[in-house]
């Protein structure tokens, strides 16, 4: 696979679902991959990546940033509320606030720096005990403490069970989006992004298609 191809698919996936060209963004997950990947795809032309670790995104992304113009880095993975400063500095986005705490931390930070990246609630569709995120029923109510903090809060974000069928869930976050009145939805990856397209995907994180598989040994 290719960042050519995957253009392609998501262009022909924003067709079939009636949707106009570019209504829905992909973000390159470039976690764990060697930056000589990252560099071959910003080459290319992408700017929207998505890194899961504050520490590795400092180490990468600045370099890239003086080199290239218009990058916008989304921080995709779970965040401590001890590197929310270091995350905020960084990132254009965060897909993945999930607790009060850190709601409540990262209002301060914005009035102390004047600025705040694009905020994503992340909602833990399957209520999987190991994965983070609000569940669904919690999820009205989480969103209004963050809208009370004047977080800006553009949409949603949910990744499905492994063993379940992903349409459900993008159904779900699609709907919790919509009686909040939230028009972003972070859904979809490799495997499914046309179906998330399909079911109004604004943001798609898609990483072993365009780098290839991760090496996590680096």
């Amino acid at each position: 696979m290719s960042l050519k191809e995957i253009q392609d698919r998501f262009a022909k996936a924003e067709n079939d679902a009636g949707r106009s060209a570019g209504s829905a963004q992909l973000i390159a997950v470039s976690k764990v991959q060697p930056n000589e990947r990252v560099h071959a795809v910003l080459k290319q032309g992408h700017r929207v990546f998505g890194e899961n670790r504050v520490q590795e995104a400092a180490g990468k992304w600045p370099a890239f940033k003086e080199e290239f113009s218009d990058i916008s880095v989304h921080l995709i993975g779970p965040l401590q509320t001890n590197k929310a400063r270091q995350a905020m500095e960084l990132f254009d986005a965060i897909h993945t606030v999930d607790r009060a705490k850190l709601a409540k931390t990262i209002a301060r930070l914005a009035q102390e720096l004047g600025r705040c990246p694009e905020l994503f609630v992340q909602v833990n569709t399957g209520e999987e005990e190991q994965k983070a995120g609000v569940s669904p029923q919690e999820a009205d109510g989480f969103i209004e403490e963050c809208r009370s903090l004047d977080l800006p809060v553009q949409g949603l974000m949910c990744i499905p069970p492994a063993d379940e069928e992903p349409s459900l869930h993008f159904a779900l976050l699609a709907k919790i989006a919509a009686r909040n009145g939230l028009s972003a939805l972070s859904m979809g990856m490799s495997g499914d992004f046309e179906r998330a397209i399909a079911l109004g995907a604004t943001h798609v994180r898609v990483g072993s298609a365009i780098f290839g598989d991760r090496a996590y040994e680096l």
